[in-house]
């Protein structure tokens, strides 16, 4: 017993004492302690969650993501659409992808059509499509006759070539009856190695003498065929218009 008066400090059990501590001050390191645990299952697992989560996203959104397009505008052919929009396997490819809208001659397509690039064409296609497309005005013209003559006159008012759209209407029905896939192999430049072709019959020579800049250098396009012979036909003759006959 305790003298009379005096009184002891109780005396704490050692195992009460630290749990004493680990209620007050001792919380800073034990609760840390235990958070790291719990941090440490997480940073083991969920970031490893985390990373395949947003790769399966990024996969979906690839598989879902619709093959890159390009509307044809005037002046294009395949090989510089394929080497502008980087497309695998280059012009060749390309055609194969969109045969079906070109048609049997990769030489000649048809402004307004839509090509499809495939997913593979680079992001910077989109930029050099709009650079492109501001530098090049749009353009609506029927895949056809009519839309053929009417955007080679806006071509040959560029270049300040005359003609009009009955004279060229009415040399094109007379020389291919709107064939431009014609090809004469019985006269004499067919007999010389140099056939007429396309619709407006324009030899090779004459054609590459007088090819008008933004137009296929196919000869067998329609544009590109009517543009030539309207261009040969204004330095010869004055104008389409004043054709009416062989030429």
């Amino acid at each position: 017993m305790p003298a009379k008066g005096k009184h002891r400090r109780p005396k704490q059990n050692p195992i009460t004492r630290k749990l004493a501590l680990a209620g007050t001050g001792g919380a800073a390191l034990t609760l840390p302690l235990i958070s790291a645990t719990t941090a440490g299952a997480v940073g083991t697992s969920a970031p490893a969650a985390a990373v395949t989560t947003v790769t399966a996203a990024t996969a979906v959104n690839v598989a879902a993501a619709p093959p890159t397009t390009y509307s044809v505008i005037v002046g294009d052919t395949l090989s510089e659409i394929a080497a502008d929009h980087s497309v695998s396997g280059g012009w060749k490819q390309l055609y194969e992808a969109n045969r079906a809208v070109v048609g049997d001659n990769p030489s000649v397509i048809r402004p307004g059509i839509k090509l499809t690039l495939g997913a593979q064409a680079k992001a910077a296609t989109a930029a050099k499509s709009a650079a492109k497309t501001a530098a090049k005005p749009a353009s609506s013209y029927s895949n056809n006759l009519d839309g053929w003559i009417r955007e080679s006159l806006d071509v040959m008012a560029k270049h300040g070539i005359p003609g009009s759209y009955n004279g060229i209407h009415r040399n094109v029905m007379r020389e291919s009856s709107g064939n431009p896939k014609a090809i004469n192999l019985w006269d004499i430049n067919a007999r010389n190695g140099i056939p007429s072709k396309g619709l407006l019959q324009v030899i090779d020579p004459t054609f590459k003498a007088y090819h008008v800049p933004g137009t296929s250098l196919d000869s067998y396009d329609p544009v590109a065929n009517i543009t030539a012979a309207c261009n040969y036909a204004a330095a010869r003759y004055g104008s389409i218009d004043n054709v009416n006959g062989a030429y």
